[in-house]
């Protein structure tokens, strides 16, 4: 297993109940198999450099995880079709 630092970005207009639902969620599929998520920092709204679908805002999450390749791979697939995850940013430590 190796060591992640992950960075999403969410949805502005989800609300509190739906987007800590999400955050569970995505945390839940790089758990899988043993991983773990070793420390979560949630940055909250921030404002975008460039306007990105209309949004002038993003709720961020900072996550450092310890967990497998394949754990990864469908975390970032997830990100991808998810509607409600504008972006997200995965690094090798």
């Amino acid at each position: 297993m190796k060591k992640y630092e992950i960075m999403y970005i969410l949805k502005p207009n989800l609300e509190d109940a739906d987007r800590n639902v999400l955050i569970g969620k995505l945390h839940e599929i790089l758990q899988v198999n043993g991983g773990t998520v070793d420390n979560v920092d949630e940055w909250g709204l921030r404002d975008y450099a460039y306007e990105i679908d209309g949004d002038k805002k993003g709720y961020y999450v900072v996550i450092n995880v310890t967990t497998d390749v394949a754990n990864i791979n469908e975390f970032d697939r997830i990100c991808k079709i998810n509607p409600s995850v504008v972006r997200s940013l995965v690094i090798a430590k």
